[in-house]
């Protein structure tokens, strides 16, 4: 197999890039092949180097060669040291082969620009929704020339991997995966048991859970509720209000003084923007943000508990600035309500639909809605939608997706790692993929936010760079401290 020779420029000059060809469908070696973009960062210790650590970021269907050079620096220095760290972007996905679902961008923004933002609430918008979801996989699939849709599962993915381990020369595979990348770490050990050298799950799913289901019941549910993460995402909204009103205003713009009072705060607002939007600011930089758009945003700020380095406008205490924002903006009655789908959508409802055992289109996804509410809170609904998008998505990749079984003997043990207050799966998650492996140690981060490697603890860090280089485990039950918790100074 012709090795990469990494002489493809890159954004970041730091960097080396390049292609490589993988088959379509692995069940067809010799047939039509695809291509994935890859990089790498060099091991700086090359003298004492170990080999390749593999990484992926998530999502699913975030490139790898956007993510590695925003997150490197939050490697161990060791692991720097004696590995190039490389990353891709799965197929589907970046600039690796994608689906070409749209003539152009315009079109796409015609499509999708119907979309309420977030989430949609109410008999009108649910409806918008899911004519805008079917259309998109008729439209995709009318496009798809080359049969990519049909190959777009985590274990087509998986199987890409093991092609890039051997190309890139190593015996055996280490990987460090993040969020959704521990179903592809998963799953890639369930079906390369022999090939494991190591293997680091940060913030990891339940397995089972999410992909069938633990039991028959659990059929009728959406996969991110049958996962807890709408009941993930509760908790941490608790943890962030809780935490508000005992830093004060001073610390927390939303604080009310009080736990009590910073709750009913809450509820206050989103009782406002259920009337109608709000607009934050002034242009070109003002945002218009109505009930959904604002539980949505609420969500993916509870990702990042402190600030991240280099990142404007993340941790705790910036949410309470920006929903005290909201809280004090004038009534804008006038202002539209925001639309818009994200872009790329497609190339993530091509793996998430994939995956996991869906309700189907008939599904009266309003009742999981308010079921998700009523045991979650604001925050349930959004994720019973994210899903239903997938309710008229053409099935055909569900072929080749891997639902187990989670637990062969592996040659070498994982390492699973996890924040007890992660946002978006939870705790119980990790702990079940540690269970569900046949080989797996869970090392426990009292903490907030989604991954350890994006909040970051040093304590962790440590055993996991010991375990990477050494192959040297934490004790059982070992429990870490994150750097630095919500609404405390730097360095505290």
């Amino acid at each position: 197999m012709p090795r990469p020779d990494w002489k493809q420029p890159c954004a970041d000059p730091s960097f080396e890039c390049d292609t490589v060809a993988v088959p379509l469908d692995h069940r067809d070696p010799r047939g039509r092949s695809i291509r994935l973009s890859v990089i790498r960062r060099p091991a700086t210790d090359r003298a004492h180097r170990i080999g390749s650590l593999f990484f992926n970021p998530g999502g699913p269907a975030v490139p790898g060669t956007a993510a590695l050079p925003a997150v490197y620096g939050l490697f161990p220095e060791q692991v720097r040291e004696r590995f190039d760290i490389v990353s891709f972007d799965p197929r589907g996905t970046g600039a690796s082969t994608t689906l070409d679902c749209f003539p152009d961008p315009a079109a796409e923004r015609n499509l999708l620009g119907r979309l309420p933002v977030g989430f949609p609430v109410g008999a009108e918008q649910r409806s918008v929704w899911a004519d805008t979801y079917a259309r998109l996989g008729r439209q995709c699939a009318d496009r798809d020339r080359t049969g990519l849709m049909a190959h777009l599962s985590t274990a087509d993915v998986a199987r890409d991997m093991e092609v890039l381990r051997r190309a890139v020369g190593d015996e055996r595979l280490s990987y460090l995966g993040t969020s959704y990348g521990t179903l592809l770490g998963a799953t890639y050990a369930n079906l390369f048991p022999g090939r494991v050298r190591a293997m680091v799950l940060d913030s990891a799913l339940d397995p089972a859970a999410w992909s069938t289901g633990r039991g028959p019941r659990d059929r009728e549910l959406p996969p991110f509720l049958r996962a807890g993460s709408d009941l993930a995402s509760a908790r941490a909204l608790d943890a962030f209000l809780d935490r508000c009103a005992a830093a004060g205003p001073e610390a927390c713009a939303f604080s009310a003084g009080g736990a009590e009072a910073t709750r009913a705060k809450f509820d206050g607002l989103l009782d406002r923007l259920r009337r109608g939007p709000v607009t934050v600011g002034t242009s070109p930089r003002a945002e218009t943000h109505d009930y959904a758009s604002a539980v949505s945003a609420v969500v993916s700020k509870l990702y990042a508990a402190a600030p991240v380095p280099g990142v404007p406008d993340t941790g705790w205490a910036a949410l309470g600035g920006w929903l005290q924002g909201l809280w004090t903006a004038p009534d804008t009655p006038s202002a539209p309500l925001p639309t818009g789908g994200p872009s790329g959508q497609a190339q993530v409802l091509g793996v998430l639909c994939a995956d996991a055992a869906n309700p189907p289109a008939g599904t009266d996804h309003g009742a999981l809605a308010d079921l998700a509410g009523a045991r979650s809170g604001a925050v349930g609904p959004f994720w019973v939608w994210q899903t239903r998008r997938c309710a008229s998505w053409p099935s055909e990749a569900a072929r080749d997706r891997y639902d187990g079984p989670w637990n062969r003997p592996t040659a070498a043990p994982v390492l699973v790692v996890a924040n007890t207050g992660d946002p978006a799966w939870p705790y119980e998650g990790s702990r079940a993929m540690a269970d569900s492996l046949a080989r797996a140690r869970l090392l426990t981060v009292d903490g907030h936010g989604h991954t350890v490697l994006g909040n970051p603890s040093a304590c962790a860090a440590g055993y996991e760079e010991r375990y990477l280089v050494d192959g040297e485990l934490p004790p059982r039950g070992t429990v870490c401290a994150p750097d630095h918790r919500p609404f405390e100074p730097r360095g505290v």
